[in-house]
């Protein structure tokens, strides 16, 4: 909340620009439900700027009308009166506060603000169009007003704002400093000044709610959840080059509104569409390089990022949730293409079956959490032994699968020795007084070693399986290779 001194400053700055008299009797028509057609005509009518900018707009694209609008009384009817009244509101609260000059003091740049801001309703509308959305001009006033408050800021204490602002570019970075320091984000302050000049509650509102965390996605996209993702969509727009707005916007669609890469490159196309509209409109050059080479870059690298992302969901589901090791299914998917492998080229294969030693004993004296964080322990000493070809993977509980594709029996046993010595050496601290030591049996079977030739992956399995059993009633911490005859070594 804001407090009392940050509100006393807000309410007697006397830089902060005061609206024009038609932009305060066009807010007493939005918040007037009565508000009839020829009022507002008459109203508009009034500023030249604006009777231009609404015939303008009714006759661009962002509309897709048939007709075209020659005066007010016909823009109105082709957009109807409360997108009117929402339009001519963005229109007059911008080109006011647009050429209000910043302190010299401020670090804070007007320029980058104002398309940064303009970008922001221009990616909030689009939104509203993927997603079918009947309200596309409050949307867009939404998202030019969201970020207000930094605008406030810049002007009520130019000085200390400024140190905050030119830290970061990143804006939740930005949003939690200014609450460390001033105790209110740029989201709170914003809704006070939107609330001071009397704009409608629902879109000062949306300066809060869209800056807080996301809603259940059940219940579909709203004012605030759209507001949210226009400006990390506003962000990745102007700079696509930098990855990290990329990867905030992923994150940020998926979040808030359940968008994934291919929708957004379609809210990307439709912001494509109404871009040079909205620069004539505001008379800003959003882009200041050519925009649809770089809109075309920013497609396709969100395609790429989504190929990446299938990637690395696919790799996920592949791995197991507490350790990292692969999981059963993987591990049986790739001793099934590695067994068909060395069968078809007589390639050597080696697997080895890992059983911890007595780990029952370790949950219940020590507890599942410590025997949990134990067997992550374990899995990082093995990947630190094997080869990146090699796979491991969680068998069960306590009991890991390691494949050796293109190994003999003979080159696997310095590797198999070398990881059981390894699992053996963990120390496991629990505090400064106790300790958690553990040690593996291992069985081993290799195809196309020998005279040993199996005739299925499932065989591997059993025979390296049997090969654990003897190493288990040998002793325990031992290495136990299964041979054709059923007769053993113990390493």
């Amino acid at each position: 909340m804001l407090d009392d001194k940050l509100k006393m400053r807000l309410n007697y700055c006397t830089t902060l620009p005061s609206l024009p008299a038609v932009a305060i009797k066009i807010i007493e028509l939005a918040n007037d439900p009565d508000a009839d057609i020829r009022t507002v005509c008459q109203y508009i009518s009034l500023d030249p700027v604006l009777s231009a900018k609404l015939l303008k707009t009714a006759n661009t694209p962002l509309y897709k009308s048939r007709r075209i609008a020659t005066n007010v009384r016909q823009a109105v009817s082709i957009l109807g009166t409360h997108s009117v009244i929402v339009i001519a509101l963005s229109f007059s609260l911008t080109h006011s506060l647009m050429k209000k000059p910043v302190p010299k003091q401020s670090a804070f740049d007007n320029d980058i603000f104002w398309r940064r801001s303009i970008t922001s309703a221009l990616a909030c509308r689009a939104l509203g169009e993927k997603l079918a959305l009947n309200f596309l001009d409050d949307l867009f006033l939404a998202g030019l007003v969201q970020d207000i408050g930094i605008l406030a800021y810049s002007v009520i204490m130019p000085e200390e704002y400024g140190k905050i602002f030119s830290s970061t570019s990143d804006h939740d970075v930005l949003l939690k400093t200014e609450r460390e320091t001033f105790g209110a984000g740029h989201d709170e302050l914003g809704y006070e000044l939107l609330h001071k000049w009397h704009i409608p509650d629902y879109i000062a509102l949306s300066c809060i709610t869209s800056h807080s965390q996301p809603e259940p996605k059940d219940l579909g996209p709203n004012l605030q959840s759209c507001v949210a993702v226009s400006r990390y969509l506003a962000e990745y727009f102007l700079y696509p080059q930098e990855a990290e707005k990329m990867t905030a916007l992923t994150k940020a669609a998926q979040d808030w509104l359940a968008l994934d890469n291919t929708a957004l490159v379609d809210v990307i196309q439709l912001m494509e569409i109404g871009l040079k509209s909205v620069e004539e409109l505001f008379d800003i050059n959003i882009h200041h390089s050519e925009a649809t080479e770089v809109l075309a870059e920013a497609k396709e690298l969100l395609m790429i990022h989504n190929l990446s992302r299938m990637k690395e969901l696919e790799e996920k589901s592949q791995r197991d949730g507490l350790t990292g090791a692969y999981n059963r299914v993987y591990f049986d998917e790739t001793l099934r293409r590695e067994f068909h492998l060395s069968a078809q080229y007589n390639l050597p294969l080696t697997i080895a079956i890992i059983d911890l030693d007595h780990f029952k004993q370790i949950n219940d004296t020590y507890g599942h959490l410590a025997g949990d964080s134990l067997l992550v322990t374990v899995v990082r000493t093995i990947f630190a032994q094997i080869r990146q070809d090699d796979t491991l993977s969680r068998y069960g509980g306590e009991e890991f699968a390691l494949i050796l594709p293109g190994t003999t029996l003979t080159a696997s046993r310095i590797i198999i020795s070398r990881l059981k010595d390894a699992i053996a050496a963990i120390e496991y601290k629990l505090d400064d007084r106790y300790a958690i030591h553990i040690t593996a049996s291992i069985g081993v079977a290799s195809n196309n070693e020998g005279a040993a030739h199996f005739q299925a992956p499932l065989d591997m399995i059993k025979a390296a399986d049997s090969a654990l059993y003897a190493a288990k009633h040998a002793g325990r911490n031992q290495i136990i290779e299964w041979s054709p005859d059923t007769s053993s070594i113990i390493i």
